[in-house]
């Protein structure tokens, strides 16, 4: 169920019976010369509207605009502040509790949101508001990314490549080979990154000409559809462990007594 699709009856009807809410967020961001700016929440909504689908469940519209400044410098980039962000996830998520929401899945696809959605969710169970989990969709299926690619990015890379394939027709076939080559392959590789155990860099910019990391000419559609297809598969079990814990497990734990 997509909740902006539907009439407040409807809806009403849901909060009655269920008591769970997937939030799709990514950004809107440069990934290099082959992809789109919408990547990461084109990624993110469909994963979660997939998993709403397949489920019952309840999907929320995106959140489009992410935590993105460290990619200020390639034209189109969009970002908020962390303040911001955390504010506006927060909220948004309180809006959800007024109608009776008491769980809720952060389904995330960019890395730069993850620090702020784990504080909103701290937050929110340390208020006893609501139990909120950050879920980031590649995480879910280390083995199989690794399985498929021997360089898989971190960002702009050949699993974010092979799912933008799957999912639209935004990539620009034309250019993997220019984004690998005009990249870096291996960030953790990469010298020149830390000193003296400190990281040293602050930006996208400061480590890739063109943004991106990993090599993106072994992404194919197939790929992405078997990545879609076990993440997927992976949310819905999650939502569905979720909404089956007890109401009376959810909050923090009791202060320790003597």
């Amino acid at each position: 169920m997509y909740l902006a699709d539907e009439a407040w009856p409807d809806l009403e009807a849901y909060f009655e019976r269920e008591s769970l809410a997937l939030i799709p967020l990514g950004s809107t961001e440069q990934h290099g010369p082959h992809l789109p700016e919408s990547t990461d929440h084109v990624i993110a909504e469909s994963l979660a509207r997939e998993a709403a689908a397949r489920s019952g469940y309840l999907c929320t519209p995106t959140v489009t605009v992410g935590i993105s400044r460290h990619h200020r410098q390639f034209p189109g980039t969009m970002w908020v502040s962390p303040d911001a962000f955390r504010t506006y996830v927060r909220e948004l998520t309180e809006n959800l509790t007024y109608h009776g929401i008491d769980r809720v899945v952060y389904v995330n696809a960019h890395g730069g949101n993850v620090d702020a959605l784990r504080e909103v969710a701290k937050d929110l169970h340390a208020t006893e508001t609501c139990y909120a989990l950050e879920w980031m969709w590649d995480e879910s299926i280390p083995g199989l990314v690794d399985e498929l690619f021997e360089q898989n990015g971190p960002h702009g890379g050949p699993k974010e490549t092979a799912m933008l394939q799957h999912l639209t027709d935004r990539v620009h076939e034309d250019r993997l080979a220019a984004a690998r080559n005009g990249g870096v392959a291996d960030i953790w590789e990469q010298s020149g990154t830390t000193q003296n155990g400190a990281a040293t860099y602050f930006d996208a910019r400061d480590n890739s000409e063109n943004g991106v990391f990993g090599d993106q000419t072994g992404a194919t559609a197939a790929k992405g559809e078997r990545l879609f297809e076990a993440a997927t598969a992976q949310l819905v079990e999650l939502a569905e462990w979720l909404a089956a814990r007890e109401a009376s497990t959810l909050g923090p734990a009791d202060h320790v007594m003597e």
